[in-house]
């Protein structure tokens, strides 16, 4: 498996990150993906897949929460960052996470927008996929992704409709499939008829978002297991198609070698 959303940089791992990483790795994972949120978390996220090369695989972005006064500031920085980071001998994976976001405040909606765009234009300058955070945003956001038809990427937790769904792979981005699968009263399974599986991806969004059984609890990579479950009784299919079809999707998507 390939957990290709994970923000290992939170504090909650630092402590026992090593054995935590020992512990994903012996129980299927493959690889995790770490996207950055701000100019702060830019610094963390490099430092971290750097003590663990070919492992932890890092993204930079500007969270659309993130969105505030300082914006163009926060944006330069990353611009700086990823610069560098492309030019070195472990660049990014992608860009992200980056999107829009209604939900508690809109104050800076437009600049929400012009940033996403920022961000757009990097992955098409480095030619990256994207990140892609929506939440009570979709239209703006898939409007905005248009904008971009060179750049592809995953739409992050999703959770959408069917229709939504529909959209997203037809304009060339990944579903990312995480813990919210697992829910009880969760229609998204019902929303995933009809959408082939290889437009989809594992993530955990960890350390938020634990599948059923450890709602709750802070999330881990090698819990997405529950998720392929779900998406093998959903496919009518065997665990092991579930996790083969998933990973070869992110390395697709994301170029991993491993």
């Amino acid at each position: 498996m390939i957990d290709t959303h994970c923000h290992i940089d939170d504090p909650q791992y630092a402590e026992e990150l090593e054995i935590f990483l020992a512990e994903q790795r012996e129980s299927g994972v493959e690889a995790i993906l770490v996207p950055g949120v701000d100019k702060t978390s830019a610094k963390d996220v490099l430092e971290v897949c750097d003590r663990f090369p070919a492992y932890l695989f890092p993204a930079l972005g500007l969270h659309p929460e993130n969105v505030k006064e300082d914006w163009q500031e926060q944006l330069r920085v990353l611009k700086e960052a990823v610069d560098q980071r492309m030019n070195s001998s472990y660049p990014l994976i992608a860009i992200g996470e980056i999107g829009l976001d209604y939900h508690w405040d809109v104050t800076f909606k437009e600049q929400q927008h012009e940033a996403l765009r920022e961000q757009m234009r990097w992955a098409e300058q480095y030619h990256l996929p994207v990140m892609i955070h929506s939440r009570d945003a979709t239209e703006d956001t898939l409007n905005i992704l248009r904008e971009f038809p060179s750049v592809t990427g995953v739409m992050h937790c999703f959770s959408g409709s069917h229709e939504v769904a529909k959209q997203v792979v037809d304009m060339g981005y990944y579903l990312g499939i995480g813990g919210v699968l697992t829910f009880k009263n969760c229609k998204l399974a019902e929303h995933l008829v009809g959408i082939p599986l290889e437009r989809l991806v594992l993530e955990t969004d960890a350390p938020y978002m634990a599948p059923v059984p450890h709602r709750g609890k802070r999330n881990e990579s090698r819990w997405m297991r529950y998720v392929a479950e779900r998406l093998a009784e959903v496919y009518n299919c065997s665990v092991e198609h579930v996790v083969e079809q998933t990973t070869a999707n992110a390395k697709a998507l994301f170029v991993i070698k491993l």
